[in-house]
């Protein structure tokens, strides 16, 4: 039998380091660093996991410590060599961004919207609110059909911005979907889209003040100021049509803080009855992956953006043992399968009397439809 060799025991230190950073699947690292002490030594000791995970999401690097759920109270009451205390952290480095880097590439594609939190203004206020917005994907049918719409304005230039609550404070986001509306009531049938769109995400800057207002969702005031954005995504151009329109951003980003911001740019559409510009939504979808609660996030320092991570891995090994395997890259077929929407009931049963009463009275696009309930509903 041949003379074997340790090449990492051989190599320089820089030509090794070099070589296991081509690595860049998880489950590759793991491997590694159980093939004998001294490879497990080498990977720990310099946090390969963890700069896997920053050359996946580069928001990674807005974590400042890391803290294991099961290992809180162990922790508390060590006053062992410090030696040995910076072994044991970096153990626990290497353990939580291994789990870290697999989550980030196993958990499937689901609907990350919990909430709507507020719109920068709102016309008829609750006929046309933010609210109306968040839910499934429904046919515009007859004159009940949901919707938001910003108040009108002379100027075009002005802009609007939307907040949403996502359903984890830690998630990856991959794709924001936006349906404008059009106004099939109204003389032509105009669609009130934006000219563009930029996405921002965040944290709250008081998260006991935004709790608070969470009670009462959706806030009836402006609301971005209550918020710091650490990620805002290039401008997208909106199309002046009536579809869901895809917005995937160039690389997946992880939302730390748990808050969108879709900011509407630039408006189209002058409505004829009072001449004013106006951009409305029908529906808003966001596209991702939700990481809690096997891993969740604490604001340590709100002006710089740092965060405590926190890893949960009886939680983890729950999700993974529950088949949440790797999505197949169609946002479609996960998305809308993955989630209970809160008000769907409601928005179906009321889309189902319009169906109704548009069989009833032999309605089409073509034909007068019958008078509406008050003068109202005939402007956004």
């Amino acid at each position: 039998m041949g003379t074997r060799i340790d090449f990492l025991k051989w190599l320089e230190t820089d030509v090794s380091m070099d070589i296991m950073t081509c690595l860049d699947d998880p489950s590759d690292l793991v491997r590694v660093s159980s093939v004998s002490k001294f490879w497990r030594h080498f990977v720990i000791t310099h946090g390969f996991c963890k700069q896997l995970c920053l050359r996946m999401f580069p928001q990674v690097a807005d974590i400042a410590d890391v803290t294991e759920q099961s290992c809180r109270m162990e922790k508390s009451v060590d006053v062992g060599c410090s030696k040995s205390t910076e072994w044991e952290n970096l153990e626990q480095d290497h353990r939580v961004y291994a789990s870290l880097s697999r989550a980030l590439t196993a958990f499937k594609l689901s609907v990350c919207i919990v909430d709507a939190v507020s719109a920068s203004s709102t016309d008829n206020y609750p006929r046309e609110s933010i609210v109306n917005t968040v839910g499934p994907e429904v046919p515009q049918i007859g004159r009940r059909t949901l919707y938001w719409s910003s108040k009108g304005h002379r100027d075009p230039q002005v802009p609007e911005t939307l907040i949403y609550r996502l359903r984890a404070d830690f998630c990856v986001i991959s794709e924001i979907d936006i349906q404008p509306f059009q106004a099939y009531f109204q003389s032509g049938f105009p669609i009130y889209s934006a000219k563009s769109v930029r996405f921002r995400m965040g944290h709250p800057k008081c998260p006991s003040d935004i709790g608070r207002d969470l009670l009462h969702l959706p806030l009836q005031q402006w609301a971005d100021g209550k918020f710091v954005w650490t990620y805002t995504s290039q401008e997208f151009p909106m199309a002046q049509e009536n579809r869901l329109q895809r917005f995937k951003l160039p690389e997946p980003v992880i939302c730390m803080g748990g808050f969108l911001q879709i900011e509407l740019l630039g408006r189209v559409q002058r409505q004829e009855m009072d001449n004013l510009f106006y951009i409305c939504v029908s529906h808003v979808q966001v596209v991702g992956q939700s990481l809690c609660p096997a891993f969740c996030v604490d604001v340590l320092d709100s002006p710089r953006g740092k965060f405590l991570l926190k890893y949960d891995s009886e939680a983890f090994r729950c999700r993974l043992q529950q088949g949440q395997g790797q999505g197949d890259g169609s946002s479609d077929t996960a998305a809308s399968d993955a989630l209970d929407y809160p008000q769907v009931e409601e928005r179906m049963q009321g889309q189902l009397e319009d169906l109704l009463e548009l069989l009833m009275h032999g309605i089409d696009p073509g034909i007068e439809p019958p008078e509406w309930d008050d003068e109202e509903d005939h402007a956004l």
